[in-house]
């Protein structure tokens, strides 16, 4: 079924790819969010709309598809962005913090002269399953003596924790829909 444009959520843009990236897993694809202007526009307003009464310097976002999202509300409201890479990317001096996934580990990145003590920090991503990648955003901005504001996501899967594990460090999480089962 077709939903006409005008009435469309945010979850109505979203395309589900079954078995992607293995068998099972039902992939959540936000690249067909991104293509479509009212779709984007709206996203990128409902992301904002539960912060709209706090004020912060910057928007953090995580590699990659968190870059789309966080360039677009730093540029509506005229705060800084900032990336937080996988290692190796940025060339810069960087602070690194190690997090778990599911067969692993891996490591993200952060520039060590990208925030000062007391700035006030919106971290974004597209995605929130287990919460691994957007704590050790967190941890790497709180090391640079920043204050995170809250968290801020396109989806969450709520049966892998994410929402739970960044609550548990004091953290405000919003998300626009999930997805259960995930």
């Amino acid at each position: 079924m077709t939903v006409p444009n005008a009435q469309k959520t945010v979850r109505d843009c979203i395309r589900t790819i079954p078995d992607f990236p293995k068998p099972g897993i039902m992939f959540r694809d936000v690249t067909t969010l991104f293509a479509d202007p009212r779709g984007f526009r709206m996203c990128i307003d409902q992301l904002l709309h539960p912060f709209a009464d706090q004020r912060f310097d910057h928007v953090a976002a995580l590699e990659s598809r968190g870059f789309i999202m966080g360039g677009a509300i730093a540029h509506q409201l005229n705060v800084g962005f900032i990336p937080i890479r996988k290692k190796g990317k940025l060339p810069g001096e960087t602070l690194h913090e190690e997090y778990q996934l599911e067969y692993g580990e891996a490591v993200m990145e952060i520039h060590t002269d990208a925030l000062k003590p007391g700035d006030r920090v919106l971290i974004v991503d597209d995605l929130l399953a287990t919460g691994g990648t957007a704590e050790a955003g967190v941890k790497l901005c709180r090391r640079l003596g920043a204050e995170i504001v809250g968290c801020a996501f396109i989806i969450d899967l709520p049966d892998l924790g994410g929402r739970k594990r960044l609550e548990d460090m004091g953290l405000r999480v919003e998300a626009l829909c999930a997805f259960e089962g995930d």
